[in-house]
């Protein structure tokens, strides 16, 4: 991955959390445009240091759920890496706890796949 990947990454995550924060039912709020670049920077970094911890964790329930649950067990890895990044960053919260995390994980990939479709890269 390039610099310019990166960045783009950065922006459009960036972006997808100020989005998000403007959606009162998920309840992931973010005080500031700063605060949602912190953000997104701790949630990138999150994911890289703690993911693979996670997924070893998980791997036997993942592989075992497999045909019957595909991804869930990604997906709460996601969740829970959303949480961790709402827990280090002051100005980002999860108003409804656990939940926020699941459904801001959720609302993060669904509004950056769209942010990315419109990407010309």
């Amino acid at each position: 991955m390039n610099i310019l990947s990166l960045l783009i990454a950065w922006l459009v995550t960036a972006v997808s959390f100020l989005i998000i924060s403007k959606i009162p039912l998920i309840g992931v709020e973010v005080d500031s445009l700063n605060k949602s670049f912190v953000s997104a920077a701790v949630l990138g970094i999150v994911t890289v240091l703690v993911k693979p911890v996670l997924g070893l964790f998980f791997a036997i329930p993942n592989f075992l759920t497999l045909t019957l649950f595909q991804g869930v067990f990604t997906f709460i890895i996601s969740a829970i890496c959303f949480g961790i990044a709402a827990f280090l960053v002051q100005g980002f919260r999860l108003r409804y706890g656990i939940w926020s995390a699941i459904m801001g994980a959720l609302a993060l990939s669904v509004i950056s796949s769209l942010i990315y479709s419109i990407l010309p890269v």
